[in-house]
């Protein structure tokens, strides 16, 4: 069944830093509720990924053409609602995406400790993001406590507990 928030359909990011899970909650979230789902790094430029698979942090001018086109594709799908995986590390590029989405957009905060990130990120093979940026990407993230349309999750559970808190946070604006 597909949500919907007044006239639009629900819009919905998943963010957080590397290894928290992005991709495969956003999916399943995007499954339960309905809607499509947008992996959010198969949409950076590729200088931007081999920047990231040699080591190198991004920086704003790194990422800003790329959220950018992130709220433009939430945009171009608000008809038929939409999960999108992006880590939205920063306040100001949260307020991009709102800006740039075309109407209301929810986030879906994963948070997890250090040594839970590391471990997840250790284990998976094939991605082009090294261990190595996790602590860049912690020292770049403002968490978003307090921002409207924001529900936080705890990673400490199974990939469905975490869909299924999402899901109940985010009730009230279906």
């Amino acid at each position: 069944m597909t949500e919907k928030t007044g006239s639009t359909q629900l819009a919905v990011i998943v963010m957080g830093v590397s290894g928290c899970g992005k991709s495969s909650v956003g999916a399943l979230l995007a499954e339960r509720l309905g809607l499509s789902f947008a992996e959010g790094d198969a949409l950076h430029p590729l200088a931007n990924v081999d920047k990231m698979a040699r080591g190198t942090p991004l920086t704003d001018d790194d990422r800003w053409p790329w959220l950018t086109r992130i709220g433009h594709d939430i945009a171009a799908a608000r008809s038929e609602g939409i999960v999108v995986s992006c880590s939205a590390l920063k306040q100001s590029y949260r307020d991009l995406l709102r800006r740039e989405a075309g109407g209301p957009l929810h986030f879906v905060y994963l948070e997890g400790s250090h040594a839970l990130l590391l471990s997840r990120m250790g284990a998976r093979t094939g991605h082009f993001m090294p261990v190595a940026l996790l602590d860049s990407q912690l020292a770049t993230l403002e968490v978003p406590t307090g921002e409207a349309g924001v529900v936080t999750v705890s990673i400490d559970q199974s990939v469905e507990g975490i869909v299924e808190d999402a899901v109940r946070g985010l009730t009230p604006s279906f």
